[in-house]
């Protein structure tokens, strides 16, 4: 190309855009807009919905570039490659694009992070339901900013997470990925990761936009039958404090379809909504294949060339994982000028990215390989205190945790017990690539439970069993085996819940979607035999969902749930259970004390809550949303507003006391919730409205004021808009939804006030610190 002033870093973005656009022709335009997939899988060694069918007969790279790309998809994460061997593999693509290609663009290189970089020897970090477990935005930041940091140092600029599904139905197989069922939870950890990560360099995608977690019986891509009220007021918001809070710069479609229109074919929401109504100025990118759905899936398009069109001029940018109906969008085209102003528009998002990134800059060049650490101390001591943060504690009624370091003989108990990949998500390297890479092992080293439990208590014998098999019936002598291993132990430790696994190869992950909230398999038969031995309990569920256990309340003697907390998971179970770390999650779901009423979360408005009194199906769980125990006790006091009315755009500040009252220091999560029991349209019965995690000594007390402005309190109305209605506000406090011990009204005064540009946070901040009685 002659007229390369798009690439002096001296003229202004907007001018090197405009020269650089006039200088490509169509089918260089049309290229920057997909991507490349150097994949070759058979059917039962796939990581994405269709893989094997759509990657058959693929094109060579060479042949696929020709123009130019957009994207180059996976390069760490489709086969095992050290940091060293990724970083060669790129070097030589984006070579070829700048000396064998007319553009000589180079190519964005995109890789899954939801657990950490997705590759080879990389730090597992917990699952995002486990972050939302930890109620730590400032955690979740520095943790994202470490995967940042690993994936920026070996070429990758765009990581595909987090996610912000808010979970409406435990049994989906993805609630793992989800940050839990409260927006405000799920929003604010999304941005703190988003800033993170694009702290660190690296472009983050929100997904999966939108409603993909609210699909009709928890089943994955099944169609979405809610309202565009419950979308606004509980999936979107996330999405919307990503985008405006946090400046995320790119956003994925969701496979589903919502009132029978696809995501990823959805004009008011890529466009009027995201862009229109929020200021969105990122790229949209697809779902893998989500283009190619709109023919074969959905049925919206006659041929591919019709998807195509109709996912651009939706607002749809960049097609992953590779480039099929894009390249086909001028075949048969009824309005060419509308296609070419809908491709230039997309390019122009594209090639910003390319821009802000330095891929367009003279001299631009992909680092040469070199040797790189991965799975760092840095890394390993983030994932460690994330994991102790995350693991909640939900009953302690014997009083045996934290276990006695004199403690002789303990059995450890449980299908997946001596499995170190049960602690990692369907989106770590080792579930997610490496079964199909046997030779790899974990690619990193990993405690199990038990050498976790060996090495915080020296002293005891350990004994392992396996009990039954994860989802199987399982066989009467491997159940003796455990109650006898019980029977001589001083404690059992039985761990129950799920392996993750990709479409059934698991019990939970994308497309493993659970039938419903029961333990998998024999496990609540295993558990009901380890309590009949008389031996204590404690039961330990290690899982990507909230499982039903209500039955075992009161009767085991201590529970634990542990959201799959990643590498350092089984060292963080192993120190809490030897009292050397003080449990501090609080519960981002609610765990169902029976599986027969789904699907229902906490925030269900009246006719939701009401329970045995109008059906005979119970709801009421066995442990409510934010519910977490500690090894100490603290108490909630004097909440405190500084007003008692306030206008439909005033602010409020609302003042809670917050005491240790036991022996030793702990965290936990004061949680502030506001309830309308007037409004135009339904509202739930109580509703988060701030949060803070605090750490206190023993005996010592803290004042944590939350200061909120009226937008907090807004809803759509009947009108469908997001208003502030005046009225009654209940504003309560507590340490769950299930323990609000001190309640304040508060009056919003003047005419109902539609919101335009909504205040979405909530500052919480601790004023005030009262010494530790002696």
């Amino acid at each position: 190309m002659t007229d390369e002033v798009w690439r002096d870093p001296k003229v202004s973005a907007d001018e090197r855009i405009d020269a650089l656009v006039a200088a490509l022709t169509v089918e260089e335009k049309i290229a920057q807009l997909g991507a490349y997939w150097a994949d070759e899988r058979t059917s039962g060694e796939i990581i994405a919905p269709m893989q094997d069918v759509f990657s058959e007969g693929r094109a060579s790279f060479q042949r696929v570039v020709r123009d130019g790309i957009g994207q180059l998809t996976r390069v760490f994460g489709t086969s095992p490659a050290s940091a060293r061997e990724g970083m060669a593999r790129i070097r030589d693509a984006q070579r070829h694009l700048i000396e064998a290609t007319r553009t000589a663009i180079p190519a964005i290189v995109h890789e899954e992070c939801l657990t950490g970089f997705t590759t080879l020897g990389a730090t597992v970090y917990p699952t995002a339901l486990a972050w939302g477990a930890t109620f730590d935005p400032d955690l979740v930041e520095e943790m994202a900013r470490a995967i940042g940091r690993d994936m920026a140092a070996v070429g990758v600029h765009q990581g595909l997470s987090p996610v912000l599904d808010v979970a409406t139905d435990y049994r989906w197989g993805r609630v793992e990925e989800t940050m839990g069922e409260d927006p405000y939870v799920v929003g604010t950890l999304a941005s703190a990761y988003v800033q993170g990560l694009q702290d660190a360099g690296v472009i983050a995608t929100l997904k999966h936009f939108a409603g993909h977690a609210s699909s009709r019986g928890g089943r994955n891509h099944a169609p979405v039958a809610i309202g565009e009220r419950e979308l606004r007021d509980l999936v979107l918001p996330p999405f919307e404090m990503a985008v405006r809070v946090a400046g995320a710069r790119s956003v994925m479609n969701s496979y589903t379809e919502t009132d029978r229109v696809p995501a990823a074919a959805d004009r008011w929401l890529l466009t009027d909504l995201l862009r229109g109504e929020w200021g969105f100025e990122g790229t949209v990118v697809s779902d893998y294949w989500a283009v190619a759905f709109l023919k074969s899936k959905h049925g919206v398009a006659g041929t591919m060339a019709e998807a195509g069109r109709l996912a651009l001029h939706a607002g749809l940018d960049v097609e992953l994982p590779d480039i099929s109906a894009f390249l086909q969008l001028r075949e048969d085209d009824p309005d060419p000028d509308r296609t070419a102003s809908d491709i230039d528009t997309a390019v122009r998002r594209v090639l910003r990215h390319k821009l802000d990134l330095g891929l367009l800059d003279e001299g631009w060049a992909p680092a040469e390989p070199a040797e790189y650490d991965l799975d760092s101390p840095v890394n390993r001591d983030i994932a460690r205190r994330m994991a102790e943060k995350s693991i909640v504690l939900l009953e302690d009624s014997a009083g045996v945790l934290p276990l006695s370091p004199q403690t002789p003989r303990i059995a450890v108990i449980g299908p997946c017990a001596d499995d170190p990949s049960a602690l990692m998500g369907a989106y770590s390297y080792p579930v997610h690539v490496l079964p199909r890479h046997p030779e790899y092992g974990l690619g990193l080293d990993a405690l199990s439970i038990p050498d976790a439990v060996r090495e915080s208590f020296p002293a005891a014998d350990v004994v392992v069993e396996r009990g039954c098999p994860l989802q199987t019936p399982g066989a009467a002598e491997d159940l003796a085996r455990a109650v006898d291993a019980a029977t001589d132990a001083d404690v059992a430790v039985v761990v129950v819940g799920d392996h993750a696994g990709m479409f059934g190869k698991g019990t939970s992950g994308e497309g493993s979607d659970a039938p419903s909230l029961e333990l998998p398999g024999a496990q609540a038969d295993l558990v009901e035999a380890i309590i009949g031995t008389g031996t204590p309990v404690v039961l330990v569920v290690l899982s990507g969902r909230p499982y039903a256990i209500g039955r075992f309340v009161g009767r085991a003697a201590a529970i634990l749930q542990a959201f799959m907390p990643g590498v350092e998971g089984a060292g963080a179970l192993a120190r809490i259970l030897a009292g050397e770390v003080n449990p501090s999650g609080h519960l981002p779901v609610q765990v169902p004390h029976g599986a027969a009423a789904l699907p229902h979360t906490y925030l269900a408005p009246p006719l939701g809550q009401d329970g045995d009194r109008i059906s005979n199906l119970p709801i009421a769980p066995a442990f409510p949303f934010g519910h977490g125990l500690s090894y100490t006790t603290f108490a909630v006091d004097d909440l405190v507003l500084d007003r008692a009315e306030m206008p439909t755009d005033g602010t409020v500040t609302a003042t809670v006391t917050v005491s240790n009252t036991g022996d030793r220091a702990g965290e936990t999560v004061v949680q502030l919730y506001s309830a309308d029991p007037v409004a135009q349209v339904t509202r739930p019965v109580q509703q988060l409205v701030g949060y803070a995690r605090i750490a206190l000594e023993a005996g010592e007390t803290t004042a944590v004021a939350f200061r909120l402005h009226a937008d907090r309190f807004s809803f759509t109305g009947l009108a469908r808009r997001r208003i502030v209605e005046p009225g009654e506000i209940v504003l309560s406090a507590g340490l769950s939804v299930g323990a609000l011990s001190r309640s304040q009204s508060l009056v919003v005064t003047g005419a109902a006030r539609d919101v335009v540009d909504p205040v979405l946070r909530t500052e919480a901040v601790q004023p005030l610190r009262a010494p530790a009685v002696p």
